[in-house]
């Protein structure tokens, strides 16, 4: 009975870490490119219960070995990078990538970062297109001041008009880069992943081709999370709990009563 307690106790932890993955799905429906989340789990050690051939009194000889497991854990999160919906915005430094592929950024210790977010904008120095968290898009597009009527092509040809000239000036290319295993990306915070040994090494391409998923300009990618989908799996989670609290009861009581018992 000792042991049950210690089982039970792991599946409330676990579920207590399935409804925190959750929690953070639905706490970010709303954020642009964001990818949901799911728990893995494994079952833990198994310990033997009787050895292979004991004979119980009264009983006849057991032909096998028993074993009885002793919980559960979380084994991992697994980031689900599937398309999200298409958000209309209208604004001209919105992007959406329609298919596979990151945007990269440069960070403050000098590596790179992947995102799905294209909620760009320019920042106040150089005019360079950066994310909302001030990450600039890497290769560097600097957009000339005074620019009007900015293009990005589904290829990520940017252009613009400037000061001066009669046909629109390209501006620079954006480049899509992907994974051989995205799940292994690790996620950072402020929509951000970067590259681990999981992930396996980065793949630069065009956007349209070779692949890669092509540019929407004007939009955004939506969350890719499923409220009912979610809902649903709190829902299991939270019986899951209390399954286990009342495991934890049973076995408590029963412990109640053994030590209850007199000669």
């Amino acid at each position: 009975m000792i042991r049950s307690l210690w089982t039970s106790a792991s599946g409330l932890l676990a579920q207590q870490l399935n409804t925190d993955i959750i929690a953070n799905n639905l706490a970010n429906v709303d954020t642009a490119g964001f990818k949901k989340a799911g728990a893995a789990f494994k079952d833990l050690d198994y310990q033997e219960a009787n050895p292979g051939g004991l004979t119980l009194p009264g009983l006849s000889p057991i032909s096998s070995e028993l074993w009885v497991g002793t919980g559960t854990s979380l084994a991992a999160t697994q980031k689900n990078f599937s398309q999200g919906e298409l958000l209309l915005t209208s604004q001209p430094l919105d992007l959406a990538v329609e298919g596979s592929g990151f945007f990269r950024v440069l960070l403050e210790d000098g590596g790179y970062g992947y995102t799905r977010d294209g909620a760009l904008g320019i920042d106040s120095q150089g005019g360079q297109l950066q994310t909302v968290s001030g990450y600039h898009l890497y290769p560097p597009i600097t957009i000339p001041s005074g620019a009007t009527s900015i293009s990005i092509a589904s290829d990520g040809k940017v252009t613009a008009f400037v000061p001066g000239e009669s046909e629109p000036q390209e501006l620079g290319q954006i480049k899509l880069y992907r994974f051989v295993n995205s799940s292994g990306l690790s996620a950072e915070g402020e929509n951000l992943y970067i590259e681990t040994v999981a992930s396996g090494g980065v793949t630069e391409g065009t956007p349209g081709s070779g692949g890669f998923g092509h540019l929407v300009q004007g939009y955004l990618e939506r969350s890719n999370v499923d409220l009912v989908e979610e809902m649903t799996k709190l829902i299991t989670a939270q019986r899951a709990y209390e399954l286990n609290s009342r495991a934890i009861r049973n076995s408590d009581e029963m412990l109640t009563i053994a030590n209850g018992i007199r000669a």
